[in-house]
């Protein structure tokens, strides 16, 4: 399967069940800490996964990179409550994996991915 779209099904598929999530869990509140960036994650990455090759390559790094982030914190929010967030450890590790082989296919001088 192509890279890039590995890179698209798993930027979609993070952004679909985090916004699902927030649905299910009724994470709408405005003491929800992790709200807005949520909703920044499921827009970067929609876009990502949706935008032409060319700026895919350039989105999908970064939004899954600051996705990787965003569900670790979620991850170890859930530990200090004495929790195991195990949707938010997957999703963590999913997204820090596909960002960085994104970001090693990106690099200058790196084969380019074939384009979805």
């Amino acid at each position: 399967m192509r890279l890039l779209l590995v890179g698209r099904v798993t930027a979609a598929v993070l952004s679909l069940t985090t916004f699902v999530f927030l649905f299910l869990h009724d994470s709408w509140r405005a003491d929800n800490l992790f709200l807005v960036p949520d909703l920044i994650l499921c827009a970067v990455l929609l876009a990502g996964a949706l935008l032409p090759a060319r700026s895919a390559l350039v989105v999908l790094p970064v939004g899954l990179a600051y996705t990787t982030g965003v569900l670790t914190a979620s991850a170890f929010s859930y530990v200090a409550r004495g929790e195991v967030g195990v949707p938010s450890m997957v999703g963590a590790i999913t997204s820090a994996v596909v960002a960085m082989l994104l970001a090693r296919r990106s690099e200058p001088g790196a084969p380019r991915p074939q384009t979805a």
